[in-house]
């Protein structure tokens, strides 16, 4: 267990890029005061307030997109001077992380924001300690019930899928029969069922184009590797293709350099650093990525400080932090790359 204390700092960053355009109304930089929400009660800002000791769990960083949520956790909890961050060794041992969780209960830390290895698995700890009194802010991965948490945000993989598809069909629009490959990630999670779902449907909307091949990786450079040499000799002739994670991406590109391809376009997904590289130097096949933000848990902190301070967010007329915040896909390309390149994990 690892105890952060944060120095003061403004609410918003590089890091809160993705979530930013909702969470503006959690900070004020210009305000003297304390910015009112829509009614009057007081909203979050940069401004010293309430000291608020949040604890924060999550599975083991064993994959760049997890490692960043740690990074971005942390750097965001550094920003206030209010602001102690409890933060416990990574795990995706369900029973390890439940006990952490506990002993961060039991410590009576003032907000939660917990990150689940397994949301169902999880859900009884998160029930535990809204019952306790402390507010569970649930990052991403969601628990069985809305009682187990005050405030859910996470990203959106349904959204992913359909702005991929959505990309890809309006470069392919006036291509008559047009083919499209799909490289998804690890097909027992429900994540990568909506992101196909969503990918499908989009494709809807452009009756030229058949889906004609999809291989499920295990977000993994090796499987992603394996998977994509396994696709290119299926499919000798194709003209897009969507991969569902940045990391995989890798192996894939890998893969597509080996086998001399450089006939078709591809898109990614995540917001890995070598993807915006790659789609900025705009010299191989992949031309964009779609993002699913780590910055949520910045913003996760965010929330978890305005509910310890009992703050609103600004310009919304209620009284309360929202129950429930999706983050916008965004489809990143060379015309909006740069925006986003600090963004990017590792």
């Amino acid at each position: 267990m690892s105890r952060v204390t944060s120095r003061r700092g403004l609410l918003f960053g590089t890091a809160a890029v993705s979530a930013g355009a909702f969470l503006a109304g959690c900070t004020s930089n210009e305000s003297k005061d304390e910015t009112p929400a829509a009614n009057g009660q007081s909203a979050a800002d940069d401004k010293p307030g309430k000291h608020v000791t949040i604890g924060f769990a999550g599975p083991q960083a064993d994959h760049g997109w997890l490692n960043a949520i740690n990074d971005n956790a942390k750097k965001r909890a550094e920003k206030y001077s209010d602001v102690t961050l409890e933060i416990t060794e990574g795990s995706n041992d369900t029973a390890q992380q439940i006990g952490q969780i506990e002993t961060l209960i039991n410590k009576k830390v003032d907000v939660l924001v917990v990150l689940p290895a397994d949301g169902k698995a999880l859900t009884q700890v998160g029930l535990k300690a809204m019952r306790a009194g402390i507010p569970v802010v649930n990052l991403d991965r969601i628990f069985n019930t809305p009682q187990a948490y005050r405030c859910w945000i996470g990203g959106d993989n349904y959204g992913m899928g359909l702005n991929a598809g959505h990309y890809i069909g309006e470069k392919l629009k006036d291509k008559p029969d047009a083919r499209v490959i799909e490289l998804a990630g690890l097909d027992n999670l429900e994540l990568t069922k909506q992101r196909t779902q969503g990918f499908d449907d989009a494709l809807k909307n452009y009756p030229n184009i058949k889906k004609v091949a999809r291989q499920a990786a295990e977000f993994t450079v090796e499987s992603g590797q394996a998977k994509m040499a396994q696709l290119l000799q299926a499919q000798p002739k194709f003209d897009a293709l969507w991969n569902h994670d940045d990391d995989q991406g890798v192996g894939a590109l890998r893969a597509i350099e080996q086998a001399g391809r450089d006939d078709f376009l591809m898109v990614g997904g995540a917001g890995a650093l070598s993807a915006f590289q790659a789609i900025k130097q705009d010299n191989g096949v992949l031309k964009a990525t779609v993002l699913y933000p780590p910055t949520m848990a910045a913003s996760a902190i965010d929330l978890a400080r305005a509910l310890g301070q009992g703050k609103g967010v600004g310009g919304l007329a209620e009284y309360e932090i929202p129950a429930s915040l999706t983050l916008y896909s965004a489809v990143v390309d060379k015309t909006n790359v740069d925006q986003y390149m600090s963004t990017g994990f590792r």
